[in-house]
């Protein structure tokens, strides 16, 4: 993907669009959001992964690299056609804090409701064809998926790994049985999956009518515990007894003494290849029926990944590895066509990984709140090229505004004296930093949401390293102002952001 020419977008996650149910979903809120972005003449909305979440409750540790997930199902939407009632949605317990996600109250009581609406679909015979068209279509991974769900569950969410044997490896008689015996709770699965397609395509196009276009995460690596290790242990270096025989992780550095242990499993490139990677196309294939762009997380590992024996408790053993390189790209576009992706590429610049963002002609991420604390950063302005998506931070980085209360005074000095902004008050500075992101040569930029409100830590979305508290952060509902929608909408004309299609209509 080479992108054309400048626009900007806002990165906000699904989860964190106010609603009356717990968690953003496909309520008119998300609706409402899209208005907010048209009206501010924004060309793009980055959300994140939207695969079912697990450990964590991280959407980069999804059960499924193809599925999505089912707490974005909008229960406003089930009671438009009919599957449920205001009183039994008002009913059910969603968490008590309109400003954070309670997973917990998601886990026990969300499911309650859909599988009354999955009764009433199925007792109704609603939308017969479409919904066999839709198990058809996606039969490939759908089957697997539902089945691992149902096992988990019945299994109280114990990993795969420490299944019955017969389950674990997959032996057809197993299968059979435990078919039978959960259909229902597959069958649910199943609704699950059609009605969160159905409502995320809906509003997809909806978005797109608006002229404004989704970017979605795709995480380089799977969860161990996933239906996709489980279903397809060939793509992954397992042993005979179907363990990993490494598994993801960081080196040591001046950061991390014994390096940083993901736990992920680790990727067969010899077979892949082998097979043309026809995986990884049919993953990418997948994603596209999520988003228009999408953004993949983590991808210096197509050029090099940091392997650790598995069952060791630190990373320190671990070795490099070669990632199969451009190879992999050149093999996805003889089969889907033109990529659109944007590479993550924060962090390890090396030679060779320069080397595969420039083959590829993707553009990388340039984010300010790293150039702003080194002299003559890889990501300060000036050392910006047009090809590139600049950020003042994502979606592991806290709010600037709690940023330039953190860093330290020479940096601070330094970033005000760079952008020319010799504000005292810290919300101007923000939006200052904001300012520069715009101003930039990049040809996209991208602007978290809690930065345009100057929000502080309390709006972090995720730290990574731990587990706890992140993943939570919910807009307050009816926050998002006209003022607001103006004044981006200002700096968008300004910096000739305006999307293309928009300013042809406008002139």
């Amino acid at each position: 993907m080479a992108l054309e020419g400048r626009e900007s977008g806002i990165l906000f996650p699904v989860f964190s669009i106010p609603s009356k149910f717990g968690i953003g979903c496909f309520s008119k809120e998300a609706y409402d959001f899209v208005d907010f972005l048209e009206g501010a003449a924004q060309g793009y909305w980055q959300i994140l992964p939207l695969g079912p979440t697990g450990f964590g409750n991280s959407p980069y540790q999804s059960f499924s690299a193809f599925a999505g997930n089912p707490y974005f199902i909008s229960p406003e939407k089930l009671i438009e056609e009919g599957l449920l009632t205001w009183d039994e949605c008002n009913a059910a317990d969603f968490g008590n804090d309109e400003t954070k996600v309670d997973y917990g109250a998601m886990y026990e009581h969300r499911d309650d409701l859909l599988k009354l609406a999955c009764e009433r679909f199925m007792k109704e015979g609603r939308e017969k064809k479409e919904y066999e068209a839709f198990l058809k279509k996606e039969s490939s991974w759908l089957q697997d998926y539902a089945l691992f769900m149902a096992v988990k569950r019945h299994e109280k969410g114990a990993s795969w790994l420490n299944w019955d044997e017969d389950l674990k490896r997959r032996k057809n008689e197993a299968l059979d049985k435990i078919r039978k015996e959960l259909a229902d709770e597959i069958e649910l699965v199943y609704f699950k999956q059609y009605e969160f397609d159905k409502q995320w395509r809906a509003l997809r196009e909806y978005a797109n009518k608006k002229n404004v276009k989704i970017i979605g995460d795709l995480p380089f690596y799977v969860s161990l515990d996933s239906a996709d290790c489980w279903a397809h242990p060939e793509v992954f270096q397992m042993d005979k007894n179907l363990d990993p025989k490494v598994v993801a992780g960081c080196a040591p550095d001046a950061f991390s003494r014994t390096g940083q242990l993901w736990g992920n499993p680790i990727y067969d490139w010899k077979k892949l290849e082998a097979d043309d990677f026809s995986w990884w196309a049919d993953r990418i294939k997948r994603n596209y029926d999520f988003y228009d762009v999408i953004r993949i997380d983590h991808f210096h590992g197509f050029c090099e990944y940091y392997a650790v024996p598995y069952g060791d408790e630190t990373a320190e053993n671990g070795k490099m590895c070669k990632g199969p390189g451009i190879n992999l790209f050149r093999s996805l576009e003889k089969k889907l066509g033109k990529l659109d992706i944007i590479a993550e590429d924060l962090g390890n610049n090396t030679e060779e990984n320069e080397k595969l963002l420039k083959e590829s002609g993707f553009p990388g991420m340039k984010v300010l709140q790293y150039g702003f604390t080194s002299w003559d950063s890889y990501y300060v302005n000036h050392r910006h090229i047009q090809n590139c998506v600049v950020y003042t931070g994502t979606h592991d980085n806290t709010p600037t505004r709690a940023w330039v209360e953190e860093i330290n005074d020479g940096e601070r000095d330094f970033c005000r004296r760079y952008i020319n902004s010799m504000n005292s008050d810290y919300g101007q500075l923000v939006w200052d930093i904001i300012r520069e992101a715009y101003r930039s040569v990049a040809d996209l930029c991208i602007i978290p949401l809690q930065d345009y409100l100057c929000l502080g830590k309390e709006a972090r979305l995720n730290t990574p390293g731990t587990s706890d508290g992140n993943w939570e952060w919910r807009l307050r509902p009816n926050f998002l102002s006209e003022d607001l929608k103006k004044s981006i909408r200002s700096l968008t004309e300004l910096y000739s952001r305006v999307p293309k299609e928009k300013k042809s209509q406008e002139e």
